[in-house]
């Protein structure tokens, strides 16, 4: 549930939450709570997919536990981002430069993930690509910034996503290896 906070007392509450964690969107705030297993066996099925072909570039992946700040109130935390800027290098509290951001669709944020969240990613000048994979179905949307315009390219079982700003390409097959999806793949 959202509830309304100045940012000042977001940044206090954010600050001492050692187990919990609060996005704040323009006022704002919610509490983030726990997802599947499936959800969960994605996400470390696409770090590992993204990680591992940007070894050795000037690119980090971070997972969840990261903030990433978006503007002076805007304050999230993506289950995956990819930074390429070395301003983000060393940060100690949060990331403010992505380059991709990934969101695992649940029931409770699906709505905030392709509403609010969206749009906002959208404006930030950094972001390249807005993934969002589902956690109900085989089904992969990478959001893609282009010149000037925002394109939408849907991938399902048997495709390859292609995430071009990084130039990593992946069988949607790997996203859910593992979870109780694989029944639709086969």
């Amino acid at each position: 549930k959202y509830s309304i906070m100045d940012v000042e007392d977001y940044l206090i509450l954010n600050r001492n939450s050692k187990s919990t964690r609060y996005e704040y969107l323009d006022g704002e705030i919610k509490m983030l709570a726990g997802g599947s297993p499936d959800h969960s066996i994605i996400i470390a099925n696409l770090t590992a997919t993204i990680k591992g072909p940007l070894k050795g570039s000037q690119c980090r992946v971070y997972n969840s536990d990261v903030q990433l700040q978006l503007s002076e109130k805007r304050y999230v935390f993506p289950d995956i981002t990819v930074s390429c800027d070395q301003r983000d290098r060393n940060q100690k509290e949060k990331i403010h430069y992505p380059h991709v951001v990934v969101e695992v669709l649940s029931p409770t944020t699906e709505a905030t993930d392709r509403g609010k969240k969206a749009a906002y990613y959208r404006a930030c000048p950094t972001i390249q690509e807005y993934i969002m994979v589902d956690s109900a179905e085989v089904l992969v949307e990478v959001h893609r910034r282009e010149e000037e315009r925002w394109t939408i390219n849907t991938f399902e079982p048997g495709e390859t996503v292609r995430l071009e700003s990084l130039g990593i390409h992946f069988p949607i097959e790997e996203a859910y290896e593992g979870t109780s999806l694989t029944s639709e793949i086969a």
